[in-house]
C-alpha cells in the first residue's frame, strides 16, 4: 500500500492553509481525517496497481522486489484488500461529507482507469497524474467546508504535472513499459519545462492577486528554490524519497508554510 507515498496526500491541507483554519481544532481534525481517507484510498490502488502488473514488475530491478511480483503477497488476497479499502474509504467519506465522498468516488474511479487504460497511453498518463493531485486539494477543501481558489489549483495541477514527466524522464533509463517509447526525450525536456515554468508564473501571480495580502508573494522565494533544487536532482531520486531525506527541501518547505502562516495571521 506504499506509506511511503502517502505524503502526496499532505496536498489535502493547502486549503486548511489558505482558508486560514489552522487554529479551528475541528477544521483540523477533518483535515486530518480528509489525509487518512485519500491515504487508505490509495493504498488500495496501488494494490490494484501491482496485481495489474506483477508479472512486467517480475523483470525490473526495483519492483521486482514488491510483495506480490516476489510471491510474498498472494494476488487473491490483494484483490480482495484492494476492493475492501477503496470501498471502505469511499463509505465512510460519504458518511462525514456527500461531496467529499463523490471526489473520493471520483479519485477512484480516475486512478482505477489509469491502472487499467490511461497509463498505456502517452499524455493522458501524466495529465491523469496531476488531476489526481487536483482532486486531493479539492477535497481538502470540501471536507472542511470552505471554497477552493482557481488559482491554487491551477498551481497544483501544473506543480504535478511537472512532478510526473519528471518521473516520466526518470524511468525511461530503467522501465520497459511500451508508453515510454512513446516519449522522446526533447519531448519530455519540453513538457517539463514549460510545467515549470507555467507553475512559477501561476504561483507567482496567485500570490499576488489572490485575495490575501500582496506579502503572500515572498512566499515565492522558497518555492523557487525548492523547484530548482528539485529539478537539478530529480533524475536521481523519487519525490517521496527526496522529500523524506532531502534537508534542502524539507527545509524549504517548512520555511514556505512558515511564513504563508505568518502573512495569513499579519494580515487579519
Amino acid at each position: 500500500m506504499r506509506p511511503k507515498q502517502w505524503i502526496k496526500n499532505l496536498f489535502v491541507f493547502a486549503a486548511l492553509i489558505f482558508a486560514k483554519k489552522f487554529f479551528d481544532p475541528s477544521s483540523i481534525l477533518l483535515s486530518l481525517v480528509g489525509f487518512f481517507i485519500f491515504s487508505i484510498a490509495s493504498g488500495s490502488v496501488y494494490l490494484l496497481n501491482d496485481v495489474m502488473d506483477y508479472q512486467e514488475d517480475r523483470n525490473h530491478p526495483e519492483k521486482k522486489f514488491r510483495p506480490i511480483a516476489a510471491g510474498q503477497l498472494a494476488v487473491p488476497v490483494a484483490v480482495y484488500a484492494s476492493l475492501l479499502f477503496g470501498i471502505g474509504s469511499a463509505t465512510v467519506a460519504l458518511l462525514i461529507n456527500q461531496l467529499f465522498g463523490v471526489l473520493i468516488i471520483l479519485y477512484l474511479l480516475l486512478n482505477v482507469s489509469y491502472s487499467l487504460i490511461l497509463k498505456k497511453i502517452v499524455i493522458l498518463d501524466v495529465f491523469s497524474i496531476a488531476i489526481s493531485f487536483v482532486l486531493r486539494v479539492i477535497g481538502g477543501a470540501v471536507i472542511i467546508v470552505v471554497p477552493f481558489s482557481v488559482w491554487l489549483l491551477l498551481c497544483t495541477f501544473f506543480f504535478t504535472l511537472f512532478l510526473a514527466v519528471q518521473k516520466r524522464s526518470n524511468e525511461q533509463f530503467f522501465d520497459t513499459r511500451a508508453v515510454l517509447y512513446l516519449y522522446s526525450p526533447a519531448l519530455l525536456e519540453q513538457m517539463k519545462n514549460s510545467a515549470l515554468t507555467i507553475t512559477i508564473v501561476s504561483y507567482t501571480l496567485y500570490t499576488f492577486f489572490s485575495r490575501h495580502s500582496e506579502l503572500m508573494v515572498i512566499t515565492a522565494l522558497p518555492v523557487l528554490y525548492a523547484l530548482f533544487y528539485y529539478y537539478a536532482f530529480a533524475e536521481k531520486k523519487d519525490l517521496s524519497e527526496i522529500l523524506l531525506k532531502d534537508r534542502h527541501l524539507q527545509i524549504s518547505i517548512l520555511l514556505w508554510l512558515l511564513l504563508a502562516i505568518l502573512i495569513l495571521i499579519y494580515e487579519n
